[in-house]
């Protein structure tokens, strides 16, 4: 009699959840943790999803560098990989010392309705 296969643990739906929502940020752009949690239906929940980044199996197609911490810091113990691939992406990253960040282009600034400006 053969012994029976033991299946694979089961990941927790939150784990899949935020996999799934770091594999939809498209290429070139970042998602804070927070964003990913709130993405993944878990709002509140940025440092799940930390702890989520940092247990990756190998071989899984999940694009980790596209995400950063909140302001577009990039994680210390990553940041030199992490820069190197956003970089690579076309995405601006700045380094003052050991802290690199993200430089997210801002919103042109749109003109105020006639009846709201100065006169």
């Amino acid at each position: 009699m053969k012994p029976e296969a033991s299946a694979p643990p089961e990941r927790p739906p939150f784990s899949e959840a935020v996999w799934r929502a770091v594999r939809a940020i498209p290429r070139g752009q970042v998602r804070s943790y927070s964003q990913v949690a709130l993405y993944a239906g878990r709002p509140g929940a940025a440092r799940g999803v930390g702890r989520e980044m940092t247990t990756l199996p190998p071989g899984r197609e999940v694009p980790w560098w596209r995400v950063t911490k909140s302001g577009g810091v990039l994680a210390s113990k990553v940041a030199q990989e992490q820069a190197k691939r956003l970089r690579a992406e076309g995405v601006t990253v700045e380094q003052r010392g050991q802290v690199f960040r993200v430089k997210v282009p801002q919103e042109p600034e749109t003109p105020a309705p006639a009846s709201k400006r100065k006169r």
